[in-house]
């Protein structure tokens, strides 16, 4: 990498970008520094220590496998208060009154939850009970009862998961979920289809050197910001980056990287070509790519012939869509569909890298398909500086899956079905059920229709992730049995139920003895030692807590759910249940990782497909569902993680949690001013927020998330994945004249 001056990609001359709107990363480590008074040597070797539990990069420590420089951002830092905050006063929840109306933040700001609580329904508030007692209320419950269980990603290491649904299938059921459903499940579904395998096919220095990195619905400088430097690194290398979506993110356009001193100074330009499309219509644009890449022989002809199927079918599909239809679907026009296939088709080497914006949605995996279709027909899958990736916004995504905490998969990614569920049975001496479960969002619905007898939700907020919140209140209220697990509180735990609810205080990764292993978005199995400092009360490692109540649930299983070696058995379990992570039963120290699958999947056009091949599919156009007059509303992330709002103010675009981002035209053609007080009314509800101008594509409109769940029908979910339309259809009302 070239550690020469290239004033060609800077993106101010002003040092350190001066007056320019920025976040401010030099201040966010002064409020780090201040948000752990009290604990700031424990906090400093969580971060040296540590492996970080932010996005799904990675890094050990404050360094990574791409390049030898500190690798440090912003989401870390305000973690650091969560991981090392001291216990909270139990005795304000003896009544939850007074709480019920602060903001999650504040919640979390109260401290960790020190040891389990009941509260029995009809009651004010909680009182501590034994970690004995509350197990038992739970096993009680479960056994031979509706359970449902749900994993969040924050933070969560291989372990637990792999322990957790061990331990739900031990109890009879498939019905056990993580956030890998309402984020990348599409990409799951349609990769394991296409290429054979549901994880990036490339590793993060394959952006380095690349010819062309194009990101489509995809925005890591908001969710994964440490991959920034990457990007600084790439473009110092001369690598293009092209980025397809609704509004052109700003932090996308230019971007300080705090720790690299050339781009600290002056910052770097980051995108080259920026192609707007409307919210929803990814397929008509990248269908409209396909089109153009056929009709100008723009293609790897021996890579389709030797290593595809089903291209003769994908190209009659694009053939019959007309370009008019194309155009009305994407919002964008047909010589902009040309610009992006001429880049890729005069490229040696391209990484297409996607996110939310592109899973998100009704026909998710129909919009993974269509990336798929790209890449496979320019035949940039399984060499250097080639590949796709489904980038990770979790450290815990990526493993939750591939551990089998699934309700549609077993470990190692396997469907559910007779054969697999008796090779496990077999393997763990116990029956695995046959069927698939519930997903997370159909445990919602079933306990909104009384069908749900127990509820465990590890980590997560349903009121905050979830399209329409009253809906998820009233499914929550509706229960039996809730258990929350967590290591801090949060407003769907104060949701008064028709039943009792449970909290049980859970471990961070810093804190499970034995240590333990998340896998990144490149597929790097990477281990996270224990680190020393003050622990919190009774707090329990969630793999304890699954297995636990399972033995006690069946006691007959105990020997065959309980690990009495501890994380370092429960690895020895993974790797004997899930082949390809081979390796991480001998990962002991910090720093040790394994790779799985090497830098490349699919090295040489070999895919592990039933036939060998990567597959096309003819994706058809998704019919337009915008009335005269309506507008299209995306949600987005601000200044956050997860639904942790970290801030009200966004520090790329100066945007409130209450913006209603508006691009000029539409403004302008609605006489509505920066500020101006609208209402945006959809099929689920209504939204009032202010407007705020934005270079977004006309006729498409961004509100914040989760405040904008609000307007999302609960009930629009894509086919297979079953993952949650977060964006809607809504009509807009300006409220001030």
């Amino acid at each position: 990498m070239s550690k020469r001056l290239d004033p060609r990609n800077w993106a101010s001359w002003k040092p350190f970008g001066i007056g320019e709107r920025k976040p401010n990363n030099y201040l966010e480590l002064w409020k780090a520094f201040r948000s752990v008074k009290g604990n700031r040597r424990y906090a400093w070797r969580v971060l040296t220590q540590g492996t970080c539990d932010g996005c799904a990069l990675g890094t050990r420590g404050m360094r990574d496998w791409t390049m030898d420089e500190i690798h440090l951002c912003n989401i870390r830092l305000r973690l650091l208060k969560l991981n090392t905050m001291p216990a909270l006063d139990a005795s304000l929840l003896a009544d939850v009154a007074p709480l019920t109306g602060m903001r999650s933040a504040a919640l979390r700001d109260l401290g960790r939850l020190p040891y389990p609580m009941l509260r029995r329904r009809g009651e004010p508030g909680f009182t501590r009970v034994s970690w004995v007692d509350a197990l038992e209320l739970a096993a009680s419950q479960v056994r031979g009862h509706r359970l449902g269980v749900y994993l969040t990603s924050r933070g969560m290491p291989n372990e637990n998961y792999f322990a957790a649904q061990k331990a739900v299938r031990a109890l009879g059921t498939n019905s056990i979920d993580n956030a890998a459903r309402i984020c990348h499940s599409p990409s799951t579904v349609a990769l394991k289809q296409t290429i054979g395998a549901a994880a990036t096919t490339c590793s993060y220095t394959d952006w380095i050197g690349s010819d062309l990195i194009v990101f489509i619905g995809s925005n890591p400088s908001n969710n994964q910001p440490v991959a920034m430097k990457y990007l600084y690194h790439a473009k110092k290398a001369g690598t293009r980056v092209a980025m397809v979506n609704a509004y052109r993110e700003p932090g996308m356009e230019r971007y300080w990287v705090p720790s690299n001193a050339e781009s600290a100074l002056f910052g770097t330009k980051i995108t080259d070509h920026f192609f707007g499309v409307n919210v929803g219509g990814d397929i008509g644009f990248l269908n409209g790519v396909l089109k153009h890449l056929i009709e100008n022989d723009w293609l790897d002809k021996a890579f389709i012939d030797e290593h595809t199927a089903g291209f003769e079918e994908a190209r009659a599909a694009v053939a019959a869509q007309s370009w008019e239809e194309l155009e009305a679907l994407s919002g964008a026009t047909r010589e902009q569909m040309h610009e992006l296939a001429s880049l890729l088709g005069q490229a040696k080497s391209a990484v297409l890298v996607w996110s939310m914006g592109i899973t998100q949605h009704t026909y998710g995996e129909d919009n993974v398909r269509s990336i798929v279709n790209l890449a496979l027909a320019r035949g940039f899958v399984g060499r250097d500086n080639c590949g796709l990736m489904p980038i990770r916004g979790h450290s815990g995504v990526q493993g939750g899956a591939e551990m089998g905490a699934y309700a549609t998969g077993l470990p190692g990614g396997l469907p559910v079905t007779p054969e697999n569920a008796a090779m496990f049975s077999e393997k763990w001496g116990f029956e695995v059920p046959a069927t698939p479960g519930l997903t997370a969002t159909d445990m919602i619905d079933a306990a909104h229709a009384r069908e749900l007898d127990v509820l465990i939700s590890s980590g997560g907020n349903f009121l905050e992730v979830l399209p329409d919140p009253a809906y998820c209140r009233e499914a929550l209220s509706r229960l039996p049995l809730r258990v929350h697990v967590d290591i801090v509180l949060s407003s769907q735990m104060l949701v008064e139920s028709e039943g009792d609810v449970l909290l049980l205080p859970a471990q961070t990764r810093y804190e499970m003895e034995g240590g333990v292993t998340e896998t990144s978005t490149e597929r790097r199995v990477i281990f996270s030692p224990e680190v020393a400092g003050p622990r919190v009360g009774e707090a329990w490692p969630e793999w304890k807590i699954f297995t636990e109540l399972a033995a006690r649930a069946r006691p007959e299983l105990a020997d065959r759910v309980r690990y009495p070696e501890g994380t370092a058995e429960i690895r020895r379990d993974i790797e004997a249940a899930v082949p390809f992570y081979a390796g991480i039963a001998g990962l002991a120290k910090f720093g040790d990782n394994v790779q799985y699958g090497g830098r490349h999947l699919c090295p040489g056009g070999r895919f592990p497909t039933s036939d060998g091949l990567g597959h096309f599919c003819a994706v058809p156009v998704p019919p337009l569902e915008r009335p005269e007059g309506a507008f299209m509303v995306a949600t987005r992330r601000g200044k956050q993680f997860n639904s942790m709002v970290h801030e009200r103010r966004d520090g790329f675009n100066g945007a409130t949690r209450e913006a209603v981002l508006m691009s000029p035209y539409d403004a302008d053609r609605l006489g509505l001013a920066d500020g101006a007080e609208v209402e945006l009314t959809g099929a689920a509800g209504r939204f009032t927020g202010r407007v705020l101008r934005a270079p977004l594509t006309p006729g498409n409109l961004q509100i914040h998330w989760p405040e904008g769940n609000v307007l999302l029908d609960a009930h629009r979910r894509s086919p297979d994945a079953r993952i949650p339309d977060y964006n809607a259809t809504v009509t807009l009302r300006p409220l001030t004249p």
